[in-house]
C-alpha cells in the first residue's frame, strides 16, 4: 500500500478518516496488517507529507497509534504525553496539522490501566518522591477526580472502576479543552473541515471503542429496556 498523497488526502472526509482508523484497528485484532513496503513509502513522502488525523495518544509503550490503527509512514500525525491531556504546544501541533497540513481528524485516544491517572489517583504517595515535574503531570486529572469520586469511595490507583470512569472522564475532558481553547480548531470542526473524536484502547483485547458510539450503544439499550417495561 502507497503513502496517502495530496489528493487522497483532499478528498478524505472525516468521516472516511474515522473509517480508515476503525479498518485498521479490526486488522490489529484480527493479527492482520496492510501490505506495505515501509521503504517504498520513504520514498513516497521525501517530498512532503499528507496525513488524514491528528492522533493524541498516551506514552505508554502498548499505546502506539500506528500499531493499533495499523497505518504507514506519512499517514497520521502521532502526539504522546502521559495521561493523553493538552497544553498550547500541543494545541500548535494540532492546528498545525489539521488548518496547514490537512488532516480531517483529531482522535483523543486514552487508555485502560493508564500509569498516569493511576498517579493522580495517587497523587499523594507521588508527593513524597522528590519529582516536583511529575507531581505537576498527575495535578493535571484533579479536576476529574473531584468530579467523579463518590462518598467514602476509595482514592486509590487499586480502586480499578474508579480508574477507569476517570480514564473516560479525561478522554472527554481532553475534547472539550482543545475545542475551548483553540478557536482554530473549534472553527474547523463546526464548519465540518473536520471532527473531534473520543476513543478508549483495552490493554488486554487490542480493542479501540469509540466514545460516542459506545454511549449511544447504552442509550440505545437503556430505551429498549424501558419500552418493554412498559
Amino acid at each position: 500500500m502507497k503513502a496517502h498523497t495530496l489528493e487522497t488526502q483532499s478528498t478524505t472526509t472525516p468521516e472516511k478518516a474515522l473509517n480508515f482508523l476503525k479498518e485498521g484497528n479490526q486488522r490489529f485484532v484480527q493479527n492482520l496488517k496492510m501490505n506495505r513496503n515501509l521503504l517504498e513509502q520513504v520514498n513516497d513522502t521525501r517530498a512532503g507529507q499528507w496525513p488524514f488525523a491528528v492522533i493524541l495518544s498516551c506514552i505508554d509503550s502498548r499505546t502506539s497509534a500506528e500499531l493499533i490503527f495499523d497505518q504507514g509512514l506519512g499517514d497520521i500525525f502521532s502526539i504522546r504525553i502521559a495521561g493523553n491531556f493538552v497544553n498550547k504546544d500541543i494545541l500548535g501541533s494540532m492546528e498545525f496539522g489539521c488548518n496547514v497540513a490537512g488532516s480531517k481528524l483529531v482522535v483523543v485516544l486514552g487508555h485502560t490501566k493508564c500509569g498516569a491517572l493511576k498517579g493522580g489517583l495517587d497523587a499523594q504517595s507521588i508527593e513524597g518522591m522528590s519529582m516536583e515535574n511529575l507531581n505537576h503531570l498527575v495535578g493535571h486529572f484533579q479536576g476529574c477526580i473531584d468530579g467523579l469520586i463518590k462518598e467514602s469511595e476509595e482514592r486509590s490507583s487499586s480502586n480499578s472502576d474508579l480508574l477507569e470512569r476517570l480514564n473516560v472522564c479525561n478522554i472527554r475532558k481532553t475534547m472539550e479543552d482543545i475545542r475551548q481553547q483553540s478557536t482554530t480548531l473549534n472553527q474547523l470542526e463546526k464548519s465540518g473541515n473536520i471532527k473531534i473524536v473520543g476513543a478508549n484502547y483495552c490493554v488486554e483485547s487490542g480493542v479501540v471503542t469509540w466514545l460516542d458510539e459506545n454511549m449511544n450503544a447504552e442509550m440505545e439499550a437503556q430505551t429498549g429496556e424501558m419500552a418493554i417495561s412498559h
